[in-house]
């Protein structure tokens, strides 16, 4: 079977099927959810419009409660899953194109969703096409297993697996090639600053400071309120500060009160040093100004606490291991409102091998700040001997005649929702990682090589 020829044949359709479902925003937006929609309109137009092409291409379809939904293919007791999400992290500012016009330039698709995880899972839905239309005797059912809240809380698989079977083995297109056979576990907390007041006024004032939207995401932008009167020089050491960080600033006056807005990078959370986080930036600056005593103490303290420290070091969960590396460590959050709000959301991957409790025990004897909430997701590992893996080595190799190595990765995918489940793909070797970034993309041809890749995985799998 040349699977790369089949896909080929059907290019100009894959590609517009593509297109049309990046345009979909399926960003969570909780002010839409409502009955049958728990993630908003958007999330529930773009689950919709994939189940009823599913319909409409012959396959058995099933939409759980607009949670979760899946597709399927074939006969058996058995079931192979692929694990596909379609929301998307809020896309941000300073794309060069809208990032819901999915436009293509240069053999590239343009969308918040192209690379996670909207492009390939319409080139997984493709692959499994192509298996129905060639016939191809199965002996398992092929499960496309459709996930709305993969980018926030995983209350979709939670729900979906409430009701439906579990797959015996499967992949999840929402990684990186060859093959992801070991996951770090996933930590979101919430830290508490007590900010005390000392009782003496101060000519500037810390009213508030917000930067961040996901845990998983590094914050591109913050912006702090300050009221009063500040320094001579303030604007010119806010400039020459920033641009030493790599990032932007802008600071207006409205009344009586000063915003200082800083940009950043945005990257994802499994290795903060990618971004520049933008919020980390504005609490170091305000660091060395005169504030108000409770707003100097939060400053302080978030930058005592994380400021050029992606690692844990600071507040002692510092780890590795041989199989998945260094736990990294993400601000994703943080939000300060005077005599109101003082917190910081973190993100933390820590290696395959490293108990959570033990970090749990660190995070709430550290200085300075005062542990809230704690969500664990343990780590995922599959032995490499495994027939699943030994089965997707094949395939990759077979199709790109280079070795399928395999390696680990500090982001979580659906495959850890699986006993045996792993990631595959759809980022190959030598590509830059830009998911959650301004200006996300992927290579048509990439997407056209997955798909090919995910057809002939599908059949070995479920022959």
């Amino acid at each position: 079977m040349n699977w790369e020829q089949e896909v080929a044949k059907r290019k100009d359709e894959i590609v517009r099927d593509i297109q049309d479902f990046l345009t979909i925003n399926s960003v969570l937006d909780e002010e839409t959810a409502g009955p049958d929609k728990p993630f908003g309109e958007g999330i529930h137009k773009c689950l919709t419009a994939l189940l009823k092409k599913g319909e409409a291409n012959g396959f058995t379809v099933k939409n759980l409660d607009g949670y979760a939904g899946h597709i399927e293919w074939g006969k058996g007791d058995e079931i192979i899953g692929v694990l596909c999400h379609i929301d998307v992290v809020p896309p941000g500012d300073g794309w060069t194109s809208d990032p819901f016009a999915a436009d293509i330039r240069d053999g590239r698709i343009y969308a918040r969703g192209a690379l996670d995880d909207k492009g390939p899972t319409m080139a997984a839905f493709h692959a499994l096409k192509i298996v129905k239309e060639l016939y191809l005797p199965l002996s398992k059912r092929i499960r496309l297993i459709i996930g709305t809240d993969e980018e926030s809380d995983w209350r979709c698989v939670e729900h979906y697996f409430k009701h439906e079977e579990m797959p015996s083995a499967g992949f999840a297109p929402d990684a990186d090639f060859p093959i992801i056979y070991a996951e770090k576990g996933l930590i979101d907390a919430a830290l508490q600053i007590e900010c005390p007041h000392d009782g003496k006024d101060a000519e500037m004032v810390l009213e508030t400071l917000h930067a961040g939207r996901r845990l998983n995401m590094v914050p591109d932008d913050a912006e702090a309120v300050l009221s009063g009167a500040v320094t001579a020089d303030f604007e010119s050491s806010f400039a020459d500060f920033v641009k030493g960080k790599r990032a932007e600033g802008r600071i207006t006056k409205n009344g009586d009160k000063w915003s200082v807005k800083v940009f950043g990078k945005s990257a994802h959370a499994m290795e903060p040093d990618n971004g520049i986080n933008a919020g980390l930036v504005l609490t170091q600056f305000l660091h060395t100004q005169a504030l108000d005593a409770a707003g100097l103490h939060f400053v302080k303290a978030v930058t005592d606490a994380f400021s050029g420290d992606t690692r844990g070091k600071k507040l002692g969960i510092a780890c590795s291991d041989e199989i998945s590396g260094d736990l990294t460590l993400n601000v994703g959050r943080i939000a300060y409102v005077r005599d109101k709000e003082s917190a910081v959301g973190i993100n933390i991957r820590y290696p395959v091998t490293e108990k959570s409790g033990r970090i749990k025990d660190a995070l709430e004897r550290a200085h300075g700040v005062k542990l809230v909430s704690f969500k664990d997701s343990k780590p995922h590992h599959v032995p490499k001997d495994h027939e699943l893996i030994q089965t997707l080595q094949r395939v990759y190799e077979e199709q790109t005649g280079e070795k399928a190595e395999l390696i680990s990765i500090g982001g979580a995918t659906y495959a850890r929702s699986l006993q045996a489940g792993v990631a595959f793909g759809p980022l190959f070797p030598g590509r830059p990682d830009i998911a959650h970034q301004k200006d996300e993309y992927m290579e048509i041809d990439d997407l056209l090589r997955a798909a090919s890749l995910y057809a002939q995985a599908i059949y070995e799998l479920a022959k």
